[in-house]
């Protein structure tokens, strides 16, 4: 197994983490529905999903992911988590380091424990001391870390990284990105690095401010409204110039194919039927 290394949201994808769906057992409705989940409901769209379909579709990724030479590690199930198809939030890779996440909802934190399985003889794992963080708000820029502030992540879990980059000797900002808005699921569904320089950003749900700094170091496509709501910025590089999106993102993906960007299209309609797509379905391990 390789160890694990990433320098950038772009890198030559080489090998990633990858789980297939279990059947859909999430509660989304009533009296008993959990806070966070609620306000999440009204950012983005939630349905239960048939679970095979959901699995036919992840293959056909795996074979497009398999035919560009990455290896794929397939994590063991983790019983009645209904996200578990997005390994994407238990942990990230820093320049040479994974961090081990820390999950915020109660009900995903068995998927975790594939991921300490698999890289139990790994070196250079970290875990964080506190606070929660996960792999969805954490995206690598030149010289520094973005994390997204969503309902998932806490400021002493920024903290906590910022200790455990620290402890690791790694030189990188930690760079808290905040939203406008209640409910965000993860940074990555409305902000994507895609390539060096080019970035997809959903304005509606950044700060003024927010939105200069994306500016300053990026070509911004911009994301509609629409499109956020289809998870169609949770895209997914595999190498500098060359990214998969979701059918259906016609727009975007012109806007990328005509930046001189590869873009393969997949199906993956019943996949997003609970929030995420391409990018929350794989963690990579290593990027060249």
């Amino acid at each position: 197994m390789l160890p694990p290394h990433a320098t950038s949201e772009f890198g030559t994808l080489r090998h990633v983490a990858m789980r297939y769906a279990a059947p859909f057992t999430r509660h989304l409705y009533g009296p008993d529905i959990h806070p966070v989940l609620a306000r999440q409901m009204t950012t983005s769209t939630w349905a239960s999903y048939d679970v095979n379909r959901v699995r036919t579709q992840q293959d056909a990724v795996i074979d497009l992911l398999r035919a560009r030479d990455i290896d794929i590690s397939l994590l063991a199930p983790a019983d009645g988590c209904s996200a578990q198809h997005y390994p994407r939030d238990l942990g990230f890779v820093i320049d040479d380091v994974l961090f081990l996440a820390r999950l915020n909802s109660r009900e995903r934190r068995p998927e975790a424990e594939a991921l300490i399985a698999l890289t139990a003889g790994m070196a250079n794992v970290a875990r964080l001391a506190g606070g929660t963080i996960e792999g969805g708000d954490v995206m690598l820029h030149a010289g520094c870390v973005l994390v997204g502030l969503s309902e998932e992540t806490s400021k002493q879990g920024v903290a906590a990284l910022r200790t455990a980059l620290s402890q690791a000797e790694i030189d990188r900002d930690v760079i808290p990105v905040e939203f406008t808005t209640h409910g965000i699921v993860h940074l990555d569904d409305h902000f994507n690095i895609a390539a060096p320089g080019i970035a997809l950003v959903h304005r509606s749900v950044f700060s003024a401010v927010q939105l200069r700094w994306f500016e300053r170091h990026f070509d911004v496509i911009d994301v509609t409204d629409a499109e956020a709501l289809k998870v169609q910025a949770n895209i997914l590089a595999l190498a500098p110039g060359t990214v998969i999106v979701t059918d259906g993102s016609d727009r975007i993906a012109a806007e990328l194919s005509n930046r001189g960007i590869e873009v393969l299209t997949v199906d993956y309609s019943e996949v997003t039927k609970i929030p995420g797509s391409l990018r929350c379905s794989t963690l990579p391990l290593h990027r060249s």
